[in-house]
């Protein structure tokens, strides 16, 4: 296995020779590698086994270093880095020649984030290059939250896993572009659009791509466990799979004759958020025949929520 703990200068010297390190944030881990090596650059998309075409987020340690890496800087994109950032944020803007191609598969545009967690910052400001960092799980499969649920992923793979506890957002990060005229969110995430909203006015949606995505986690099937997972009215759905082995799902209420987790016996969107992958992730431990999982209210963190569930849904 993976060498699991929390020695940041390890983990900077290893990705300073060129090798892979699974990060905290706040959003998932990350499996991190030097934005300005190539060669580990490939081997995280080896190692996700991740199609090249599928961008990845370059991370910085403050906004500063964006004055190499991205061409311009809107002022509506600046104003949500100076009040989102570090924190569940991604801002794709045009880039420079210094990030590669490889990285963000060939667009003339780069996805670019501060993560908010102690660990990762204080690694982002031990190294002189910025890091790539999708989650550290294999592609299309539930995001880890946990560093134990990257060592359970990847294993030996990974040179170094830094533990900085549990992810305490749980989603991935929201994706703002910059690219065109208006300002359009790729991916739904961590922070709510009404957020976004309240800061720079009405932003558009498109939130998936079936061919060549504008940037990371558009692809519809993602976010996947390896059961089948359908979404509805929980008592309908158990009714339609009678006679089979059914976890649920559930947003507040218990379902205590079955296997069963809840998200959020309080209704606190947040920590549903927060649960959503642990729960996809222990449901696939208890070796169902099929998920049954219901829609949480369709607004704030909700949206990210479903569809995250949406994705599961449609493998």
């Amino acid at each position: 296995m993976s060498k699991l703990g929390t020695n940041v200068r390890e983990a900077a010297k290893i990705l300073t020779e060129g090798g892979l390190v699974a990060i905290p944030t706040e959003t998932v881990y990350g499996l991190a590698a030097n934005a300005f090596n190539e060669a580990a650059i490939t081997k995280v998309f080896q190692v996700k086994n991740r199609p090249s075409f599928d961008p990845l987020i370059t991370h910085v340690a403050n906004k500063n270093e964006l004055n190499n890496l991205a061409k311009n800087i809107p002022p509506d994109a600046q104003k949500l880095m100076d009040v989102f950032w570090p924190g569940p944020l991604t801002i794709v803007l045009p880039k420079t020649e210094r990030i590669s191609d490889l990285i963000t598969s060939g667009l003339p545009s780069a996805a670019f984030r501060v993560p908010n967690h102690p660990i990762a910052l204080k690694l982002l400001r031990a190294l002189d290059f910025p890091l790539v960092a999708p989650s550290a799980n294999p592609f299309t499969y539930v995001s880890p939250t946990t560093a134990q649920h990257v060592e359970q992923q990847l294993g030996e793979k990974v040179d170094y896993i830094l533990d900085g506890g549990p992810c305490q957002v749980g989603l991935e990060s929201t994706i703002i572009s910059f690219t065109g005229n208006l300002p359009k969110v790729l991916r739904l995430g961590g922070l709510s659009i009404e957020e976004i909203e309240k800061e720079i006015g009405s932003v558009s949606v498109q939130t998936h791509s079936s061919s060549r995505p504008e940037a990371p986690g558009m692809l519809i099937n993602h976010y996947s466990p390896g059961i089948p997972l359908v979404i509805g009215e929980i008592d309908k759905l158990l009714k339609e799979n009678k006679g089979k082995k059914v976890g649920i799902i559930s947003y507040k209420k218990a379902f205590p004759d079955y296997i069963n987790t809840v998200l959020a016996p309080s209704e606190n969107m947040a920590e549903a958020a927060k649960n959503l992958f642990k729960a996809l992730r222990w449901m696939d431990d208890q070796k169902v025949e099929i998920i049954v999982t219901e829609w949480v209210p369709n607004e704030g963190l909700g949206r990210a929520i479903n569809d995250r569930l949406k994705r599961a849904a449609s493998n």
